[in-house]
């Protein structure tokens, strides 16, 4: 069987003749040190991205067969994007820059953590509707079909997704969270309309590539709206400003055959689940363990089998030993046997992985018995 055909048998409840070993890419500190260390070269290093020809190599080098993070991309955010450019630099050594999104953050060379959201444009309705809006219009060259085409020849045995964008995450980083919190409480009209000129967008660019004729294996959000205690909005105002758009994206991707629709939300993201699930979302991803542990086996056993995972293996493991690495692989079994699920590290690999590690596991997943 082809990697592709194994993926979409498994998620489908369908046999299949092992797992595929799935990753979900790398932070670029750690390429650096593997580099360092002599595992991988610096040209390597420096040109890996997600389902790139240098991602593909890694994955020989490593033993992976796809990262699940393989997708075909639209032009569905701002056009033309925010100038990225730094607007001051501070004494301390930071530098406050414009993100391509607007958002103004602060940043350090150097340092590999989330810069911090320092302010933002997206202010009032004059912002958005001279800033915002005119970057929000669907022309009909933001979606490259022969670029889709293109990504579909060069991936014969690897699944593909098509990404649908995001309803609301794309917006948190237009805002901040601290920005967001005050524009749906101080003008609740021009947050949702953000959000509805957004979406009609990113559904139009949709529209488009699944009318391309070119066959995807599965759709695809980012949101990233929860944290250690939950969403960063109320479930109630998230149902009533967001689901309609996850409903009318998701029911045109069934209607062009794709069935399998992942979101990438990191977080604890149990309120927002029943939201997503109702709304055709049916597989968790990246499922992160965290502080507070599985996700995955409590939301199969309140929604049932038309909920699929892909993800919820510790990466803290590739810090340590073999040890750890088997008592996730054990785990692992357990959330495998629920079927319906790709084990896969639950966020990018982080600095201070060991090289070897990542081998081990990605050999021995293989193992899993289905």
């Amino acid at each position: 069987m082809t990697n592709r055909e194994r993926a979409m048998n498994i998620l489908h409840g369908k046999p299949a003749d092992r797992l595929p070993a799935v990753h979900f890419g790398y932070w670029n500190e750690l390429l650096d040190e593997w580099a360092e260390q002599g595992h991988i070269s610096k040209e390597l290093a420096k040109s890996w991205g997600d389902g790139n020809q240098a991602d593909f190599e890694l994955d020989r080098l490593i033993g992976w067969d796809f990262n699940w993070q393989t997708m075909a991309f639209t032009g569905n955010s701002l056009y033309p994007c925010f100038e990225n450019k730094v607007l001051e630099e501070l004494p301390d050594g930071f530098k406050r820059v414009q993100s391509p999104l607007g958002l103004i953050e602060r940043i350090r060379e150097g340092a590999g953590s989330i810069p911090a959201e320092d302010d933002y444009l997206l202010k009032d309705r004059a912002a958005f509707e001279e800033l915002y809006k005119p970057k929000m219009q669907y022309f009909e060259g933001r979606v490259d079909v022969e670029a889709l085409k293109k990504r579909r020849e060069e991936l014969p045995d690897r699944p593909l997704g098509l990404h649908l964008g995001s309803v609301l995450g794309d917006i948190r980083n237009m805002l901040s969270v601290v920005g967001m919190s005050y524009l749906m409480c101080d003008d609740e009209e021009l947050f949702a309309e953000v959000i509805d000129t957004y979406a009609d967008l990113q559904y139009r660019c949709a529209e488009a590539a699944l009318e391309s004729g070119v066959h995807f294996d599965f759709a695809h959000y980012w949101e990233d709206i929860c944290f250690k205690n939950g969403p960063l909005i109320a479930p109630s105002i998230f149902e009533e400003l967001c689901a309609k758009h996850y409903k009318k994206r998701n029911e045109l991707c069934k209607k062009h055959g794709i069935d399998l629709i992942s979101l990438d939300c990191d977080g604890v993201t149990d309120r927002l689940l029943p939201i997503w699930f109702e709304s055709g979302v049916n597989i968790m991803f990246p499922i992160e363990i965290g502080t507070w542990g599985d996700q995955f086996a409590p939301a199969r056993s309140k929604f049932g089998r038309e909920m699929r995972g892909v993800g919820a293996m510790d990466k803290t493991a590739f810090r340590k030993d073999k040890a750890a690495v088997d008592a996730e692989l054990e785990r692992l079994r357990s959330l495998v046997a629920l079927g319906g699920f790709l084990p896969c590290p639950d966020h990018r690999i982080m600095p201070g992985s060991k090289f070897e590690l990542v081998q081990y596991y990605a050999e021995q997943v293989k193992k899993i018995k289905l």
